[in-house]
C-alpha cells in the first residue's frame, strides 16, 4: 500500500537535482578525509561553506580536546589528531515543531595496500552508474544523500513547522567523537536518521566494539639456549584458546536481530607484537583486537567476562599463574544502542520507501554488528536509526563503491521523512 504525495511533497522530490548528487559525490571523495588527517578538517570547512550557500544556520566550531577527552563519558579513540571541527546546519525556519536530525560522517579509514585498488582509491572512478572509491559507501554517500535532501526541501520552497539539522560528524571511525562532541555542545534533536549503508534494510540496533590490550610477559634468554628463556608466544597460547572460547558463548542465543550474523558478537584478535631479536627469546608479547558488545550489554560487564576469561586462562597455566598477562582498554569504546520497540521512525521510514518504489516488499528490519554513533544518540534520548546508500559489506576495502541510483532513492526517501516530520502537511 502507497500513499497519494500530497502537493508540497510532489515539488520537493521534483527539486531533487541528481546530477548534483553525483558531482557532489565524486567532489567528496577526492578530499582523502582520512580520521584525524588534516582533510578531516578541510572537508568539514568545505561542508560549512556549502552549507552557508543554501541559507542555513551554521556551527562550524573547534572542539576542546582536552575537555572532551577528560570527560569520564568519553568514547575512546584511536587515530592521532591535532585538531577537530564539529558542524551542524539547521534550518533557520520556525522552532516550534521538531527537530529532525540528518547524521552522517566525514572522515574515512585508511585505504590499504594501493596495488589492492584499481587505481587511487581518492581518484573517484566512475563505471556506468557506479561510483568506486575509498568513502564511496561508508558514507560519503550517505552524506550526499543529507544534503540534497536538505537542498531539495529548500529549494521546493516547503514551510517547516520544525526545523531539519544536518550533523556533519568526525572520527566516527576512531570511537565518535564527533558525535560525542556535538552532542556535548547542545545540538540535539525529536529524531535521527543516520545515513550509514545499510543494503536496502533497517537497521535499528547496533551492536557495541571494545578495544582490548593484552601484554603477556616472557623470560628473556639467547635463542640457542631457549630452555633458560619462557616465550612469551608460546605462553600467550592458552590465552588465545580460552578467547575462542569466549567468542563461542558469548554467541549463544543471540537477540533476534543479530541472529542472521554467523558471529553476531565476534572477538577478534587483530596485532600481535613480539620480539625485538631474531636470536633472542622474546619476552613479551603485545596482543590488540576488539570484542563485541551484545545489545543491551553494560560494556562493564563485556570487560569483566573478557577479563575473567583471561585471569582462568592464566590461572591454568604454571608460568602465566606466577606472571599473569595484563589486560588493559584503549582505543575505541563503543556501546550497543538500539531504537526502542514501537518508535514510529522506523514506520516513517518504512512508508516513505514504499512511496518512493511503489510499494512491494518491506524493508528488512535487522541489527548491525558493528559499532556506530546510533548508540550516542540513542544514549543522550534522541531516537535513532540507519538508512543509507550502499552496502557494509564493501566498506573499508578496496572494492568499495556506490550506486548512483541508490543515492538518488535515498535522498527520495529522506526527502519525504523529513517533510512528513517537520513540514506543514
Amino acid at each position: 500500500m502507497t500513499s497519494v504525495l500530497s502537493a508540497e511533497e510532489s515539488s520537493a522530490l521534483a527539486a531533487i537535482d541528481e546530477s548534483a548528487i553525483g558531482t557532489m559525490l565524486l567532489d567528496l571523495l577526492a578530499v582523502p578525509s582520512v580520521t584525524g588527517s588534516a582533510a578531516e578538517s578541510e572537508l568539514q570547512h568545505r561542508l560549512a561553506r556549502h552549507l552557508d550557500r543554501l541559507g542555513l544556520e551554521v556551527d562550524l566550531w573547534s572542539m576542546d580536546l582536552p575537555a572532551l577527552r577528560a570527560d569520564p563519558r568519553f568514547p575512546g579513540s584511536e587515530a592521532p589528531r591535532e585538531e577537530a571541527w564539529g558542524l551542524v546546519a539547521t534550518t533557520p525556519d520556525s522552532a516550534d515543531g521538531p527537530t529532525m536530525i540528518l547524521q552522517g560522517h566525514v572522515d574515512v579509514v585508511p585505504a590499504g595496500d594501493p596495488s589492492q585498488w584499481d587505481g587511487d582509491p581518492f581518484v573517484p572512478r566512475v563505471v556506468g552508474d557506479v561510483v568506486h572509491g575509498r568513502g564511496a559507501c561508508d558514507m560519503k554517500a550517505g552524506l550526499v544523500a543529507n544534503l540534497a535532501a536538505l537542498a531539495a526541501v529548500r529549494a521546493s520552497g516547503a514551510r517547516l513547522r520544525g526545523r531539519i539539522a544536518v550533523h556533519c560528524v568526525v572520527g566516527e571511525e576512531d570511537g565518535g567523537l564527533g558525535s560525542f562532541g556535538t552532542l556535548q555542545r547542545g545540538h540535539t534533536g525529536d529524531s535521527c536518521i543516520i545515513t550509514e549503508p545499510t543494503g536496502g534494510t533497517l537497521v535499528t540496533a547496533n551492536a557495541g566494539a571494545l578495544t582490548f590490550r593484552i601484554d603477556v610477559p616472557g623470560r628473556a634468554a639467547h635463542a640457542s639456549t631457549r630452555d633458560a628463556g619462557v616465550n612469551a608466544i608460546d605462553a600467550y597460547g592458552p590465552i588465545h584458546q580460552a578467547l575462542i572460547g569466549l567468542e563461542t558463548l558469548r554467541n549463544v542465543d543471540p537477540d533476534p536481530l543479530m541472529a542472521e550474523y554467523p558471529i553476531p558478537y565476534a572477538l577478534s584478535v587483530g596485532t600481535l607484537r613480539a620480539g625485538d631479536w631474531a636470536s633472542s627469546v622474546p619476552d613479551l608479547l603485545v596482543a590488540e583486537g576488539r570484542l563485541g558488545v551484545k545489545l543491551d550489554e553494560d560494556p562493564q560487564a563485556a570487560r569483566a567476562a573478557f577479563n575473567a576469561c583471561v585471569a582462568e586462562a592464566c590461572a591454568g597455566d604454571p608460568w602465566l599463574r606466577e606472571h599473569p598477562a595484563v589486560v588493559t582498554w584503549s582505543g575505541g569504546q563503543f556501546a550497543s544502542g538500539r531504537l526502542q520497540t514501537g518508535h514510529p521512525l522506523r514506520e516513517l521510514i518504512q512508508d516513505a520507501h514504499a512511496d518512493v518504489t511503489g510499494g512491494g516488499p518491506r524493508l528488512r528490519e535487522r541489527g548491525a554488528p558493528y559499532g556506530s554513533d546510533l548508540r550516542l544518540y540513542t544514549a543522550a534520548g534522541i531516537p535513532a536509526l540507519h538508512f543509507g546508500p550502499g552496502d557494509v559489506r564493501l566498506a573499508h576495502s578496496p572494492q568499495e563503491h556506490v550506486s548512483l541510483a541508490d543515492v538518488i532513492e535515498a535522498t527520495r526517501v529522506l526527502v519525504l521523512a523529513v517533510l512528513r516530520t517537520v513540514g506543514t502537511t
